[in-house]
């Protein structure tokens, strides 16, 4: 989240980078559309750097990354329309909590009336 953005954008820089708590896992993949600062070298470099997989659609093809813009299209419906104005820390945090909230406790019925973690860990065991 910025004001700002294009190649020289504080965005290209090491804090553009998702927050990580419990850090990252080798491979962990970072969704972007085809925004200039996404497909800037610095930016691409700088994921290889962190061993980051940079998951972008392909142009004009909206079905590449579906998955991940219908999670953006119920964040946006369930955190943010409620919300009302934020600060940029505010919004940083909402989503923070939110993805917290989408992940262990949100039940879904595609993952039989769970949270993904708890499938997750259901699929796991009875591997």
């Amino acid at each position: 989240v910025d004001e700002a953005v294009g190649t020289e954008s504080p965005h290209t820089g090491e804090k553009s980078l998702p927050p990580s708590r419990h850090g990252r896992d080798k491979g962990t993949m970072l969704y972007s559309d085809q925004g200039v600062l996404y497909r800037a070298v610095g930016y691409r470099e700088l994921l290889a750097r962190h061993t980051m997989v940079q998951s972008m659609s392909r142009k004009a093809n909206c079905w590449d990354n579906a998955p991940m813009e219908s999670f953006f299209a119920v964040l946006k419906t369930e955190c943010f329309y409620r919300a009302g104005e934020l600060t940029v820390d505010g919004l940083m945090k909402q989503i923070d909590d939110y993805i917290d909230y989408y992940n262990r406790e949100r039940c879904s019925l595609k993952l039989k009336k769970l949270s993904p973690v708890a499938y997750g860990t259901q699929l796991a065991q009875s591997a």
